[in-house]
């Protein structure tokens, strides 16, 4: 007998019906001999609509007061599949964050996982039933309600899946599986039998949407195979596995995008040590990420300092940055929330010389004036103006996919 993680997205339970079929599907797992494991979303929109009632109570909400209300949604989703299970005939029991004992730390809104106490959902297991957990959220060390930012149900089912040793953790979605790109945007874009979770993990940090980034890090580090499949085909998805030597064989295995970042820039600031840390360790202190920075150092012993934020945090880091900035001496801050950051991924990269001037060749072709590039070992991101995002991930994807071919 196996013991089986699933995850069901909020597209996946974002009606009765759906929830009736995903019941049937976890039934199905059960018959199979399996022991089964439940994580599942909001449904559909549900999330959003909390958000925005929070927004209609307060222009500034309370983070730890959202995150009570965002919670909510999971609650629903886990009664109302632990009902449906129940109403075909197997026994079924749903558990909150709180319940299980998922502890975090206590960034509201952005939490992290530090450990789950799995006694509760094993005795669960060993007397017949199967379990569903409500997604996205824990409860930090004072006993506080958290949430996992957005896509953190993906996160808590490999923790999960991590913390009971299951066989598979799999990741039930509106797709297939992971794809070369959008297929919204390349019709050509296919679908992949497996991808390492080095690459995936680059695919995810890059804009790929199916995997929250901290999911794939757990996979990673537990060595959790994870399969994401389509909740609503029946046919194998894509498998994320540990690398090996054929995948170093394909230059790209993926391009991605993402419009949800903006570019912050400290102009002229004296060119001293001691710079960086105060700009970033101040944002740090507010549990905003920074993606890629760039410091540029002038002949007059100026520099200027750009980095890029998620476009949802962009207006905190200017306000942190603006109080920062006569204390550095800065000339000015400036923001541009209109940019995309467009990315190649593969193995393959280790082994083939001059993908990136490929790269740039096709963007300066098509008139695509880049504004920031960074680099891994198997990953190349380039800022662009927003308005060119598309045309580069098509542009890209026919050069390094349709033309020379994926696993």
């Amino acid at each position: 007998m196996a013991l089986i993680v699933q995850k069901y997205g909020g597209t996946s339970v974002g009606t009765i019906e759906r929830i009736k079929h995903v019941a049937r599907k976890i039934v199905a797992t059960k018959q199979a001999g399996n022991d089964v494991v439940v994580v599942v979303s909001a449904m559909a929109g549900e999330t959003n609509r909390l958000s925005g009632l929070a927004r209609q109570v307060s222009e500034s909400p309370d983070e730890r007061e959202c995150d009570v209300l965002l919670a909510s949604g999971e609650q629903v989703s886990a009664s109302l599949v632990s009902l449906a299970i129940k109403d075909l005939g197997q026994r079924a029991r749903s558990f909150l964050g709180h319940q299980v004992r998922i502890e975090t730390d206590s960034a509201y809104g952005r939490a992290s996982i530090k450990s789950i106490d799995s006694t509760r959902i094993l005795n669960a297991l060993r007397s017949g039933e199967i379990v569903v957990v409500a997604g996205f959220q824990g409860v930090d060390e004072q006993g506080n309600i958290t949430t996992l930012g957005r896509g953190g149900s993906d996160t808590s089912a490999v923790a999960m899946a991590a913390a009971l040793g299951a066989g598979a953790c799999e990741i039930y979605t509106d797709v297939e599986g992971v794809y070369t790109t959008d297929p919204s945007i390349c019709p050509n874009a296919r679908k992949l039998a497996r991808i390492s979770y080095e690459e995936m993990l680059e695919l995810a940090s890059t804009g790929a949407k199916v995997l929250q980034i901290r999911s794939v890090e757990l996979a990673k580090k537990f060595s959790v195979p994870v399969h994401v499949r389509s909740t609503f085909a029946d046919v194998v998805g894509t498998w994320l596995v540990e690398e090996d030597e054929s995948m170093d064989s394909v230059m790209v295995s993926g391009v991605t995008y993402d419009k949800d970042e903006a570019k912050i820039t400290v102009l002229k600031v004296p060119d001293r040590p001691g710079l960086a840390a105060q700009v970033f360790g101040s944002i740090a202190e507010a549990h905003i990420v920074v993606d890629m920075i760039i410091q540029n150092a002038s002949e007059d012993g100026t520099t200027d300092l750009t980095f890029t934020v998620p476009k949802a945090d962009y207006k905190n880091a200017i306000a942190i940055v603006q109080k920062i900035a006569p204390i550095i001496q800065a000339k000015g801050v400036t923001v541009d929330p209109d940019i995309a950051k467009v990315s190649i991924v593969g193995a393959g990269m280790r082994t083939h010389a001059g993908v990136a001037a490929k790269m740039f060749q096709i963007l300066a072709r098509e008139g695509i004036n880049i504004e920031m590039i960074s680099t891994s070992e198997i990953k190349i991101s380039v800022v662009i103006d927003e308005k060119y995002a598309e045309l580069a991930v098509r542009v890209l994807h026919e050069a390094f996919i349709e033309k020379q071919g994926v696993l």
